[in-house]
């Protein structure tokens, strides 16, 4: 049985993401990868590609120009069943956890989906590697989780720490 249940929130562009989800299983726990959930659900806890996507979602997939898309493009392309499937996927993902990682930077939907996991009462931990702060803003709502500055004292304390559920 793993240690925990993680769910990795973090960006596409985030290059160390990979890196942190493979540390993150070989330390025993089952870890969702949002951008390979097809590897992420199989065997775990987390019920084998629930939404049948081969692949983490992007909006390209949708539109390849979504980033010239008005309010109303964005509204419309939310029902689109790809955007429903990647939604549900990672919702099932985050709803089993019991813990979430945010590896930063990230965006609005990690950002999100930290938030998310915060107020289900799940285990909230940020990890902030040397180099991100040059990338982003200082968040003072960040004192809601656990911050930790290297991937060993992610590690150490997800060993540490009792799981809550």
């Amino acid at each position: 049985m793993p240690i925990r249940r993680i769910y990795v929130a973090s960006s596409w562009r985030n290059e160390f993401q990979p890196a942190i989800v493979n540390i993150l299983r070989r330390a025993g726990h089952a870890v969702f990868d949002f951008r390979n959930p097809g590897n992420s659900l199989s065997g775990q806890f987390f019920k084998a590609n629930a939404a049948g996507l081969s692949g983490g979602f992007h909006w390209s997939e949708i539109d390849k120009n979504w980033k010239q898309w008005s309010v109303e493009q964005y509204v419309a392309a939310m029902s689109n069943s790809l955007a429903r499937k990647g939604f549900t996927q990672d919702m099932v993902a985050l709803t089993k956890c019991d813990t979430c990682v945010l590896v930063a930077p990230c965006g609005r939907s990690a950002h999100l989906e930290l938030g998310f996991a915060a107020g289900a009462g799940k285990r909230t931990v940020i990890l902030l590697l040397p180099g991100a702060m040059p990338v982003m803003d200082p968040e003072l709502m960040y004192k809601m989780a656990t911050i930790c500055t290297s991937v060993s004292a992610l590690v150490n304390f997800l060993d540490l720490v009792p799981r809550w559920r």
